[in-house]
């Protein structure tokens, strides 16, 4: 599993990528986000009971759907201006990009053959935990400023708030919970070390109170 550091470079630290390079990584980023998009469009009708669940992955699946369109919007201006750079995801490497890719190939394959539940969770935590999604959260600070940057952060950590809930009440034991908190509590860190408004990590049980 890729875990993010707990301390990334301040933003005034990162240096563009070239722009040839940095098109090949949003064209990549796309694929995966339309791939993770797709997979929890397959939760959602693997575990279409309880009505919580099939909720729950829906919701996944759109946030995702959103991310894609973020990054298809930041094609477009690339393409309207072929030089243009953007500061983003500096932590990012093609090992990441591999990792992700791999994961994904495992987990459309275990969703083709039937899965568990717990496994579904376990493989979301892996897929919420990648540097992919910090790549989306740089180009949305870009483009918009830290305001949206922190907003898309603290729907990221709603949805860790609501898979923890989900985990908690559908899958105890095995030691997924603590590791979905342990997730939390590192982005509600980095919100902080951003000089950003911290955002309290959602209650488990109030998670879906929506």
């Amino acid at each position: 599993m890729v875990r993010p550091s707990t301390r990334p470079p301040s933003p005034r630290a990162i240096a563009p990528r070239p722009p040839e390079l940095f098109r090949k990584l949003i064209g990549v980023a796309m694929e995966l986000e339309r791939r993770t998009m797709q997979l929890y469009c397959r939760y959602e009708n693997l575990f279409a009971k309880p009505d919580e669940v099939r909720a729950f992955w829906f919701d996944m699946a759109e946030h995702e759907s959103r991310h894609y369109g973020a990054l298809a919007m930041v094609s477009g201006l690339l393409d309207s201006a072929p030089q243009r750079t953007l500061s983003a995801a500096p932590a990012l490497t093609r090992a990441h990009v591999v990792h992700l890719r791999e994961l994904l190939d495992r987990a459309e394959s275990e969703a083709r053959a039937g899965l568990t539940l717990a496994r579904a969770f376990e493989t979301a935590l892996a897929i919420e935990s990648s540097e992919i999604e910090d790549l989306v959260l740089d180009l949305l600070s870009a483009l918009k400023g830290e305001h949206e940057r922190e907003r898309a952060v603290q729907i990221l950590i709603h949805d860790l708030g609501d898979l923890s809930y989900m985990v908690e009440k559908f899958s105890p034991g095995g030691g997924l919970l603590a590791k979905v908190d342990k997730l939390i509590e590192q982005r509600v860190q980095r919100l902080r070390t951003r000089n950003l408004q911290a955002v309290p990590a959602p209650s488990k049980r109030t998670a879906r109170r929506r």
